[in-house]
């Protein structure tokens, strides 16, 4: 459903945040090799996660990468996904310029309950309740 480098930055999201609780600043390279990605591009992925807001940098002797912990609840799953795909839940599923409920596709009518279904979910989900479910042992990601 979505590109790799916005799985990529979904998981890097995902355990940066779970350093960063644990009170650690995490670097490119333990990110790389924890989602399994190539260095160069998980350096643009956290690139566009720092300049998205989403994660923050930090530069110098012991710096790396870290969340605001004061935003874990804030920065909701909507942020990741329109930062890598852009509005990929508002356009046409067919890839029409032009479809609407007035002049729809043919997959428009199945398809947009399905649409706002997910819109409401990644515009409902933060990082934190990702956070809770690995915490809590209801859910499991493999790093």
């Amino acid at each position: 459903m979505f590109s790799k480098a916005c799985e990529y930055a979904i998981r890097s999201s995902i355990y940066i945040s779970s350093q960063t609780l644990a009170g650690r600043k995490v670097s490119l390279v333990d990110v790389a090799e924890k989602i399994q990605s190539p260095e160069a591009f998980t350096s643009k992925i956290l690139q566009k996660l720092v300049k998205n807001n989403i994660i923050i940098s930090v530069k110098g002797p012991g710096g790396g990468f870290q969340v605001d912990l004061a935003k874990l609840e804030s920065i909701k799953l909507k942020m990741i996904v329109e930062a890598f795909e852009g509005d990929i839940l508002q356009r046409c599923s067919l890839g029409l310029s032009e479809c609407s409920d007035i002049q729809p596709c043919p997959f428009h009518h199945k398809y947009k309950p399905v649409k706002e279904k997910l819109l409401h979910i990644f515009d409902n989900t933060s990082l934190m309740d990702l956070m809770k479910g690995i915490e809590n042992g209801e859910t499991f990601l493999r790093i």
